[in-house]
């Protein structure tokens, strides 16, 4: 769990740029099969996805997915294991991510419109979460715990005097 503004920094640019442009390849794939286009797709819907993406992050789904986990779902055993909190709140966290970056594809593709507006929605929906659930869990979350983890580390190192110095 990132314990400063700055770690929180850095593992969100880590977790949404990753979980971004893997989701952006999977959709623009799927709406558009794989043409010649394909990577520059991907690559010019990216940035609004990841600004979108950090803002929702930070600003909303992150706060009310805390939130929602710390009030209901963990409990004193969890507090115990905080591989369990890391999890609890990935799985909250993709559920309200894919909820509202599908909402924004949608938008984006310009499919707001229509009678079948809340049947894309769903399927759309439905499609993203089988995909960003388990690339959260089992590779993204991992690479940015991994990277924080580092990170913590190197800052605490830093933090405490060495042998040497306590010597001196």
């Amino acid at each position: 769990m990132p314990r400063n503004f700055k770690e929180e920094v850095v593992f969100t640019a880590i977790m949404a740029g990753l979980m971004v442009f893997v989701m952006t390849a999977y959709n623009v794939t799927m709406a558009q099969g794989f043409s010649n286009g394909l990577i520059l797709a991907i690559l010019s819907g990216f940035p609004l996805g990841l600004v979108v993406a950090i803002i929702l992050d930070l600003l909303v789904v992150g706060p009310i997915a805390k939130g929602l986990a710390f009030k209901y779902i963990i409990n004193d055993y969890m507090r115990k294991k905080t591989i369990l909190i890391g999890i609890t709140i990935s799985v909250l966290m993709v559920l309200g991510m894919v909820t509202c970056m599908s909402l924004f594809g949608i938008a984006v593709e310009g499919k707001l419109t229509g009678a079948h507006i809340l049947a894309t929605y769903g399927h759309t929906w439905i499609f993203n979460l089988i995909v960003a659930l388990p690339l959260q869990l089992i590779i993204v979350g991992p690479i940015a715990r991994g990277v924080l983890g580092k990170m913590q580390q190197a800052t605490t190192k830093q933090d405490q005097p060495s042998a040497v110095e306590d010597e001196d």
